[in-house]
């Protein structure tokens, strides 16, 4: 069977971990053609065409592609939709912004967020947070899915894929792009980043919110936040992590003033190590930690980044 992977491109690159993780997912559904678009995305091709699993890669440039324009890209995705049985992508918000109009469009269901392949039909997903394990069987003509990456190990980067340039489809003209507001960071992205420092309610404030980015910096780390403390102002809501908000699985998260309710631990319980600090013992956040510390936070945290 013929896969579609539609390739996470930003500003002209690749982000080689979102996608070298679908590939790995993809593969075990078929050969892999990675789709690189945007108004500038031949370096993102190149980079494609070295990962493991890539057996063609797909160039599109057009300045209607550029800016995540989500309708002049599922509007590519259908025009080449009949060489695949299968159109697939990493479950990122510009993926989850195309991919449910590639399925309207091609009158089938998008099965999102996937964690397991069964078979070419069969797919299995998380729901309820995280605690039940859902197995969706399509019989949809073309499968429509996103892959949920932090479940899979990247491809490894090592392949020769060939690259060829197509042209985009004829752009629907239904949005325009105006402009992008980005806030810059020295910290690594979230859902990318190999450590992750997170603070909860129990931080208390937006100005106390400072100890956890400082132990963040000490560590390289990427900051975070559960939903408690972004709905009472203490962190931007790009920093939540959980089931509204980003998914990850770094090698190490420390959960700090974090009680742990189900909806966050859906975000992150399948990081490589957990580690939790927080004065309540009883606290649900224990229960998935690797290391435990019931301490105050307000002690414990500036004593930590100091001797690190």
């Amino acid at each position: 069977m013929a896969v579609l992977l539609l390739a996470e491109v930003t500003d002209g690159e690749l982000a080689l971990d979102a996608t070298a993780k679908a590939v790995t997912a993809a593969s075990k559904l078929g050969d892999v053609t990675a789709l690189c678009c945007g108004g500038s995305a031949a370096a993102a091709g190149e980079a494609a065409a070295k990962i493991d699993g890539v057996s063609k890669v797909l160039v599109a440039e057009d300045a209607s592609l550029g800016h995540r324009l989500a309708e002049s890209t599922a509007a590519l995705i259908v025009s080449l939709a009949g060489d695949y049985e299968h159109i697939v992508a990493p479950a990122t918000t510009d993926a989850k912004n195309v991919m449910p109009r590639v399925a309207a469009l091609l009158d089938a269901m998008v099965i999102s967020d996937v964690s397991g392949v069964v078979d070419g039909n069969t797919f299995e997903r998380p729901i309820y947070a995280g605690n039940a394990i859902q197995t969706v069987k399509s019989s949809d003509a073309k499968k429509v899915v996103t892959f949920r990456t932090s479940t899979f190990d990247a491809a490894g980067e090592g392949g020769s894929a060939s690259v060829e340039t197509i042209s985009a489809a004829d752009n629907p003209g239904l949005s325009e792009w105006v402009e992008d507001k980005v806030a810059a960071s020295d910290r690594p992205e979230l859902t990318s980043a190999g450590v992750v420092v997170s603070g909860g309610r129990g931080v208390g404030s937006e100005e106390d919110f400072k100890i956890i980015e400082a132990l963040a910096d000490k560590l390289g780390a990427a900051v975070g936040a559960s939903r408690a403390a972004v709905d009472s102002g203490f962190a931007p809501n790009d920093w939540q992590v959980g089931q509204t908000g980003k998914v990850v699985a770094p090698d190490l998260y420390v959960a700090v003033g974090i009680s742990g309710a189900i909806q966050h631990l859906a975000g992150m319980k399948d990081s490589k190590i957990i580690v939790a600090i927080n004065k309540d013992e009883e606290a649900p956040i224990f229960q998935v930690a690797d290391y435990g510390l019931v301490a105050d936070l307000f002690q414990a945290v500036p004593e930590l980044t100091e001797k690190l």
